[in-house]
Order: structure tokens, then C-alpha cells, then sequence
């Protein structure tokens, strides 16, 4: 299992629509994440920063993540949510939410 970390900007004027938006996540997009070995995945807010993190338990995590973007039904709520967001990816990344670099981790079980 991996763990990845996102950050990205929630426009303030768009905060609202993203707050209801994900109040009600499409099932057919949550599928689609499972089917891509998305595991855990959450999204946090502090103030106008978005985290998100997921655990990824499949073998080719670009493929699953091709296979998100070309899932109709999310490029369908992408066109929903995108434009409540600002991207702090480095410019030609290819990313539209900068990835974090984990530098801690506590493990669930004692030494």
C-alpha cells in the first residue's frame, strides 16, 4: 500500500459549491476510485487549502490514474469542481493538485 498527500487551493468565492458538491459525491465516481485501487481516500480543509489523501493498493498507480481520467462520469464532476479550484502544481507537472511529500509517518502498531 502507498500513501499519497495533494494540496490545492479552494477559490474562496467557489468554497460553498465545493462544500456541497462533496456533501454528495457520485456514486459512479466513487466506484470509479475504488475499481483504480483507491483506498481511504479524504479530502480535509483548512482555511482556502484542500489536502487530500489516499491509500493506493494496485501495482501500476499511473494506469489507475489514467483510468480515472478517462472515466466519463469524473470528467463529467471534474467539470463540476475544477473551476472551484487553483492549482499549486508546478507548471507543466501534468498535475492539476500538487503532491505532497510525506516526511513522518506513525505506524498503527507498536514496536
Amino acid at each position: 500500500m502507498q500513501r499519497y498527500g495533494w494540496v490545492i487551493r479552494l477559490r474562496p468565492d467557489q468554497r460553498e459549491t465545493y462544500l456541497r458538491l462533496h456533501s454528495a459525491v457520485w456514486p459512479d465516481v466513487e466506484q470509479t476510485l475504488r475499481a483504480a485501487n483507491i483506498r481511504n481516500y479524504s479530502i480535509f480543509l483548512h482555511q482556502d487549502l484542500l489536502f487530500g489523501y489516499y491509500e493506493y493498493v494496485g501495482e501500476d498507480h499511473d494506469a489507475d490514474q489514467r483510468r480515472i481520467a478517462d472515466d466519463p462520469q469524473t470528467q463529467a464532476w471534474w467539470t463540476l469542481t475544477d473551476p472551484c479550484q487553483e492549482s499549486l502544481a508546478e507548471p507543466g507537472s501534468g498535475h492539476w493538485w500538487a503532491p505532497m511529500h510525506e516526511v513522518w509517518h506513525l505506524t498503527g502498531e507498536p514496536s
